[in-house]
């Protein structure tokens, strides 16, 4: 299998507007048949929308085809005379790399991590009922029906983090991309100067038993986790993962070997995801430099500093390839053999049982809805359940209006109003809607 590797600009971010597709209306029809003089409403229900849905999908790489676009899925069909349900909407599928999070517009965390798994952005809108839902043994002839609802929408951000099981960290030019080149067939860009690594990169380590996936993370400087440098965003990506390989090179350019070690381990912690505890194999980079004698002395002198809050202390040398195998076999061996996925929100529940009676708005203790009159002496009624009920009927119909009137009056709307002082013919508004109502 050939390693997986991050060329070109990796889009590890994008912010997207999606919209579930509006239900369908309900249809007002009666039986028309000959000798039928009075066949009775048979007007079919509206299908519900279309949800806008993302599905993990390992053929991705970055979420660079997402950026700045807007998704709308497929309204439902109309109800039709006859009993005839309105077809459902279409869902509107969008794929996406594993790795991908995101929150749902009502508020659920997504977290898309094996290949096929889906989660709803959007949820589409109801389909209306009929006429033929509202006959009833007094109103044998309704000539009203539901509208659908919209479906939920809004701009949902998404965030790439890369599934990798162990990253390389360290400070810019410590020698990770040359160690991942040798350990992997990775290949990323390799040159003598800082942040030669602008993108993450992965890589396979492969034995006859399992595959290990290692991610070369772009280095950190100090004051990363506020955003210095190459920042906390590439911070991100190493939260997946189930080790750490913390690379130090031993004759830096800059500042001292233990001094360095601590400042990455700074960041880690200041990183606030609990990365620094995370297990950690030290390698000390670009052995070749040393001799034998002095190479041991130096693992002695960090073993002392060190001790057990490392998993090893490993030199290793790019160039000549010494301690590679060594360095190779323990990153196989300390990383576990399955990692427990984090939980995923799914698409279940996005069907609603369409066959229940049209739906019944109750207020939730006194939070369900409320009545105010402003200053113009209009009367207002907050309540999404109430705005939700306005929106499903048709305002220029007075037998909608009249079933609806009874609604309010059923779960105690118009005693609220009497009780804040509505008389016939004051002004009600309820959402966008304005309307006498007497």
């Amino acid at each position: 299998m050939l390693s997986r590797t991050l060329v070109d600009v990796l889009y590890d971010k994008a912010k997207i507007y999606v919209e579930g597709g509006a239900g369908g209306n309900g249809c007002i029809s009666f039986r028309r048949e000959a000798h039928v003089p009075r066949g009775g409403p048979d007007g079919g229900d509206g299908g519900h929308g279309g949800g806008v849905v993302l599905e993990c999908d390992p053929s991705r790489r970055d979420l660079g085809a997402l950026r700045s676009k807007h998704f709308r899925a497929e309204r439902g069909h109309h109800g039709e005379g006859a009993n005839k349900q309105g077809a459902r909407g279409e869902d509107l599928v969008i794929p996406v790399p594993p790795g991908t999070q995101a929150t749902s517009v009502d508020g659920s965390l997504i977290d898309l991590t094996e290949p096929g798994q889906t989660a709803v952005l959007a949820k589409g809108g109801r389909g209306g009922h009929g006429n033929k839902r509202f006959s009833t043994s007094v109103r044998q002839a309704p000539r009203f029906a539901e509208n659908g609802t919209s479906g939920e929408s809004g701009w949902v951000e998404l965030r790439l983090k890369l599934l990798a099981d162990a990253g390389l960290i360290g400070l810019p030019n410590a020698g990770k991309s040359s160690l991942l080149s040798r350990l992997t067939r990775a290949d990323p860009k390799v040159a003598d100067y800082p942040f030669t690594t602008l993108e993450p990169v992965l890589g396979t380590i492969e034995t006859p038993d399992r595959q290990v996936v290692l991610a070369d993370i772009p280095g950190l400087i100090e004051g990363a986790a506020e955003g210095a440098g190459l920042g906390h965003e590439f911070l991100a990506h190493v939260e997946r993962c189930a080790m750490l390989v913390h690379v130090v090179e031993l004759a830096p350019s800059e500042g001292e070997p233990l001094e360095n070690y601590r400042a990455v381990r700074a960041e880690l912690a200041a990183h606030s995801t609990g990365l620094e505890e995370l297990p950690e194999l030290l390698v000390l980079s670009k052995s070749d430099l040393w001799t034998e004698a002095d190479m041991a002395e130096q693992v002695e002198d960090w073993d002392r500093e060190l001790g057990e809050s490392v998993l090893g202390i490993i030199p290793v040398s790019s160039a000549t390839g010494a301690g590679l195998e060594r360095l190779k076999d323990a990153i196989v061996r300390f990383v576990p053999d399955h990692v427990e996925a984090p939980a995923v929100a799914s698409s279940d529940g996005v069907e609603v049982d369409f066959e229940a009676e049209h739906l019944t708005y109750r207020p939730k203790g006194e939070g369900g809805y409320s009545v105010e009159r402003e200053d113009d002496g209009a009367f207002r009624i907050h309540g999404h359940g109430i705005e939700v009920l306005f929106e499903r009927f048709d305002m220029n119909n007075d037998e909608a209006l009249a079933y609806l009137e009874t609604r309010l009056t059923e779960i105690g709307v118009m005693s609220e109003l009497k009780k804040a002082g509505f008389e016939s013919g004051n002004e009600i508004r309820v959402g966008d809607y304005e309307f006498e109502l007497y």
